[in-house]
């Protein structure tokens, strides 16, 4: 396994110390907040690092090509399910659930056209909306899940908030749209 692969499973395995934190060990919710949120970007920091080193020494294996996504969904997933669960308590703003499941029902027609695509041959690639979908959700992770209290954070917090969900119905129109062949027989 080259070291793309393991920064991958890395993240993966940072998504079970990020809910530990949130969920599972009692004690200070701030602090608890504080470690997730170092967790997190961490863990988004493990995202650019394995992809960069998988173009830069020609590590790209078809393991890399189904665990990256798969290994951002989980990360990025977990953490709005902690904004929905524990922003009310203990974060500038109550977090919508309304908006996670629009992103999540994204993400689920992405991934069914994808999974559609590979039995034809097809490889649907990231292009620059969903690049760009995946940073702006991870910024506004990392915003809201930031314990300090006060108005400028619970504002950037809400506007990164629609921001990543305008970009995410965008950008699942616009990769369904490009990748419309996949669907016809």
């Amino acid at each position: 396994m080259n070291i793309a692969n393991k920064l991958t499973f890395l993240r993966v395995t940072l998504v079970f110390v990020f809910m530990a934190l949130i969920w599972w060990i009692p004690g200070n919710m701030e602090l608890n907040l504080w470690l997730a949120l170092a967790v997190f970007i961490f863990a988004s920091f493990t995202d650019f690092l394995d992809g960069y080193l998988a173009r830069k020494l020609n590590l790209i294996t078809n393991l890399g090509k189904f665990m990256d996504p798969l290994a951002d969904k989980c990360l990025v997933t977990v953490a709005m399910l902690a904004l929905v669960d524990v922003g009310d308590q203990w974060l500038n703003f109550k977090w919508p659930a309304w908006i996670l499941a629009i992103i999540l029902l994204r993400e689920f027609a992405v991934s069914g056209m994808r999974l559609i695509a590979v039995t034809k041959n097809v490889v649907v690639s990231a292009n620059i909306w969903g690049k760009a979908k995946t940073v702006v959700q991870m910024v506004m992770i990392i915003v809201c899940l930031c314990p300090i209290q006060s108005y400028f954070m619970g504002t950037l917090g809400l506007f990164l908030t629609y921001l990543a969900l305008v970009l995410t119905i965008v950008s699942g129109v616009i990769y369904i749209w490009e990748n419309k062949e996949v669907f016809k027989d």
